[in-house]
């Protein structure tokens, strides 16, 4: 696996080892709880996974030509490790009510399967190609895409690691 996803995984599951059923249901009034903050995870590796699939049905990398703005907020996003607070998930990755034994066992292998799949982009258009368009930060590479994942599980796992502080 590649080392951002690595990494990826290995901090949700230090985050969440040993956590009751119970603990991954709680959570302050407004805020998403740990099993939701999981289910938002597990649907942007869904999402990336499909991306990357119907890139490689394609035939071609389909990444257009990023503008200044979205320049600007990878520079923000993926070099200074920075996710901005507050800002709404897309609707298509927002928590749905999936069980949290059913998020527990899905969210690795679908690292996995993700992995994979931005591998085989890459072997099949290159390190340099903009194969995908992220939905708010624009078109990234492979290597990019990873290290999003990297960036944006890591702003969650802080979320987590608040929750069991006030729940405990």
């Amino acid at each position: 696996m590649d080392s951002h996803l690595q990494q990826l995984h290995d901090e949700i599951t230090s985050a969440i080892r040993g956590m009751p059923p119970e603990q991954l249901m709680r959570h302050p009034e407004g805020k998403w709880c740990t099993a939701e903050i999981l289910e938002h995870l597990l649907y942007t590796y869904i999402g990336t996974s499909k991306a990357m699939a119907f890139t490689l049905e394609a035939g071609r990398p389909l990444g257009r030509t990023p503008t200044l703005k979205e320049r600007l907020q990878k520079l923000w996003v993926l070099d200074l490790g920075s996710l901005p607070e507050g800002r709404t998930a897309p609707e298509r990755t927002r928590p749905r009510g999936m069980g949290p034994q059913e998020i527990l066992q899905q969210i690795g292998p679908r690292i996995l399967e993700m992995d994979d799949l931005i591998a085989q982009c890459e072997s099949r258009f290159g390190r340099r190609a903009l194969v995908r368009d992220h939905p708010i930060l624009g078109p990234f590479t492979c290597a990019q895409w990873r290290k999003f994942h990297l960036v944006h599980g890591r702003h969650h796992v802080k979320q987590i690691k608040r929750l069991i502080k006030v729940s405990m």
